[in-house]
């Protein structure tokens, strides 16, 4: 009894524990959206990616040395597979954020469980259940919902449009380099497989900056510094959290950037947010909720 107890406690613990990291990435996060938003266009995407992979590289350089960890892996075309989806994902969300709303950007971001299921079904050959028909439905019923406010507030329609493509695509780059982590996962440390993401960028990167340089000035240098320093707390946190905490119940407060996000675009940008917004973040929610159900469902029976 007293080690069921024992067991009980430790348990709670560590959820608790998962939860303070998961909502510390979704706030890391959302603070990093806010730093390409101030930009605002002024420096190419092409410097925000390398900037931030920069940085990125020498933290988790400097991590892997002091763990004395192999930095180069066992599985290096899959590793760099990986890295080339998020660069492509990362180009994706920061062109978005520059065009859209942070709240609007960032929900549409999160239609990526759902991308990562029907990816699973095609590549992985994991079985899918009818339940994720739903759920396509209910998640691009929010999109709608979230994009609408944008028609209709924005006179220069065929930007929106790009954007909203744009972010779309971003969120299937993202649900394809998780699929990459799920099969890295097994074998790979995830220091090295963060390590791979920026080793990757900063080579993809350096043709768009020779093409199209922009020296930043003034506060430009906090904001990018910002991006390297909160996107790489948010993926320390958001590792450790996907390690301590199940997969569904991690993804739903991955949504707590959603929330973040939303406040600082009101507090900081003055961006409204209607309740169109707020019910098609709700349909974007509950269409995750149930694509990781039924991707664990499926776990289980396999």
């Amino acid at each position: 009894m007293r080690e069921k107890l024992l067991t009980n406690k430790l348990n709670i613990e560590k959820n608790f524990k998962g939860i303070r990291f998961l909502i510390g990435s979704g706030f890391a996060f959302s603070l990093m959206t806010v730093c390409v938003k101030a930009i605002g266009g002024r420096i190419p995407i092409s410097e925000l990616v390398f900037a931030r992979a920069t940085i990125s590289i020498i933290i988790t350089r400097f991590y892997l040395y002091k763990n004395n960890i192999n930095p180069w892996g066992y599985q290096k075309r899959l590793l760099i597979i990986r890295g080339l989806l998020g660069t492509v994902a990362l180009f994706c969300i920061f062109k978005a954020l520059t065009i859209l709303p942070i709240a609007t950007a960032t929900v549409i971001q999160y239609i990526y469980p759902t991308f990562t299921v029907i990816c699973a079904y095609i590549i992985l050959k994991e079985f899918i259940l009818s339940r994720i028909v739903y759920s396509i439905i209910i998640g691009w019923i929010g999109i709608v919902l979230v994009s609408q406010p944008e028609f209709t507030g924005n006179s220069n329609i065929q930007e929106t449009i790009l954007a909203i493509i744009i972010a779309i695509f971003g969120a299937l780059m993202t649900s394809l380099a998780y699929i990459c982590v799920r099969k890295l996962s097994s074998k790979e440390h995830p220091l090295v497989i963060i390590y791979y993401f920026p080793l990757v960028s900063i080579p993809l990167s350096i043709p768009f900056i020779i093409n199209d340089f922009v020296l930043p000035s003034g506060t430009d240098w906090f904001w990018i510094i910002g991006i390297g320093i909160f996107t790489q707390i948010g993926q320390l946190c958001i590792t450790e959290g996907l390690r301590l905490l199940p997969a569904g119940q991690a993804t739903s407060l991955n949504y707590s950037q959603v929330i973040f996000a939303s406040i600082w675009g009101v507090l900081i940008f003055q961006e409204k947010i209607t309740s169109s917004i707020y019910l098609g973040g709700f349909c974007v929610l509950i269409s995750t909720i149930i694509s990781m159900s039924a991707s664990k469902r499926t776990q289980s029976k396999i």
